[in-house]
């Protein structure tokens, strides 16, 4: 299962402009024909750019303000206000019931993103659960929520530039339980939590007295993300998309092979769980990542976030004081208090780094479970 990220990849070769500023990529981006030429085509755009993207370090959340564009026919798509200024398509070739785009794409990465400026963030990713058992009868894909959740949790360590995962588990998030998010987030060293249910497997048969039968299913998601400092619900969204079901209708399908994952209805699924990361990346990018004080020993102060989160030794952190009241209607709340407490990474390791304080006589102001924001020295 682990190289199911990487069946799908596009051909990717990369020359260079202005090595310092511009750059330009040669892309091979494919996809599936599905609902329609046109569509797969757009899809297959849409693959190349974000190859692109990814490749060149531009932010790949910006990728859903082109999509529009890429949906006309055209041979030469130019853009304002997008780091991608142009695309131009230089061939096209249908093959095996798949379209492939070969573009020369224009990138100015932007130093000013906010994946740039700010340390990862952690995610968690919990078990995806299918609302309906009976809708999963057909191929007996009753794990496709479990390896969904491997895969998106994978997706995020793989491609995205603002997150880390921290792994997934199998423990189902109750979002009416902040008490229980916030110890789970706690225990796995997670800031936000990914949650997510499968509404839709439902699947309509088309009768052809000539051939073979066309099974169309529906895969419909809703998701969630949790703080886990607060356990609060801090983001919603539902996805739905139609593909062809390739298998036969009384077959068993393993949901964790490549035949699964490379057929047209695992190829739309991994189109929605790539939309689900971008949809994240557009959210969270520019949220504040809050490392956490997790010990203090004399002059040592130890935090969660390390080389993997992008922490560099000679980072300036700003502390704040984390705390809780009860509010007028009696409900616990959690506050951040700002200080004028400032510290210096010192060493780094793969998971955290320890810190030295740059007002030593402040040093018994600092609590354990404070939390810190990176500071911009420009």
């Amino acid at each position: 299962m682990k190289n199911i990220l990487l069946l799908l990849t596009s051909i990717l070769t990369m020359s260079y402009a202005l090595p310092s500023k511009a750059e330009w990529f040669e892309v091979t981006g494919s996809a599936s024909v599905l609902t329609s030429k046109s569509a797969a085509r757009s899809h297959a755009l849409e693959d190349a750019a974000y190859q692109a993207m990814l490749f060149s370090g531009a932010d790949i959340s910006r990728l859903k303000d082109l999509k529009t564009f890429l949906e006309n026919d055209e041979k030469h798509y130019q853009f304002s206000g997008s780091e991608i200024r142009s695309i131009e398509v230089i061939k096209e070739k249908k093959k095996n019931g798949k379209i492939y785009i070969t573009t020369r794409i224009d990138i100015y990465p932007s130093a000013n993103s906010c994946h740039i400026g700010q340390y990862k963030k952690t995610f968690m990713t919990s078990e995806i659960t299918i609302d309906s058992p009976q809708q999963a009868v057909m191929g007996k894909v009753y794990q496709l929520g479990e390896d969904l959740s491997t895969v998106f949790s994978r997706q995020l360590d793989k491609e995205s530039q603002s997150f880390v995962s921290v792994g997934n588990s199998h423990i189902r998030i109750d979002k009416r339980q902040p008490d229980v998010v916030k110890m789970i987030a706690d225990d796995h060293g997670a800031q936000y939590i990914f949650s997510g249910n499968i509404t839709d497997l439902s699947a309509t048969v088309e009768q052809n007295l000539l051939k073979k039968d066309t099974i169309n299913r529906q895969f419909a998601i809703e998701v969630a993300v949790l703080d886990g400092k607060t356990g609060q619900t801090v983001y919603n969204n539902n996805y739905r998309e139609v593909a062809q079901w390739d298998f036969p209708k009384t077959s068993e399908v393993d949901t964790q092979s490549a035949r699964f994952w490379t057929s047209a209805f695992g190829e739309m699924v991994l189109r929605v769980n790539r939309d689900m990361m971008l949809d994240l990346e557009n959210q969270f990018a520019c949220k504040m990542t809050l490392p956490q004080i997790v010990s203090i020993n004399n002059n040592r102060i130890s935090m969660d976030l390390g080389r993997i989160h992008g922490v560099k030794k000679g980072d300036k952190l700003e502390l704040w004081h984390t705390g809780s009241f009860i509010d007028q209607n009696g409900l616990p709340r959690n506050k951040v208090s700002k200080t004028e407490i400032t510290l210096t990474v010192a060493r780094v390791y793969e998971q955290n780094a320890e810190l030295t304080i740059d007002q030593p006589q402040l040093l018994n102001s600092i609590q354990i479970g404070d939390v810190m924001h990176k500071v911009d020295i420009k």
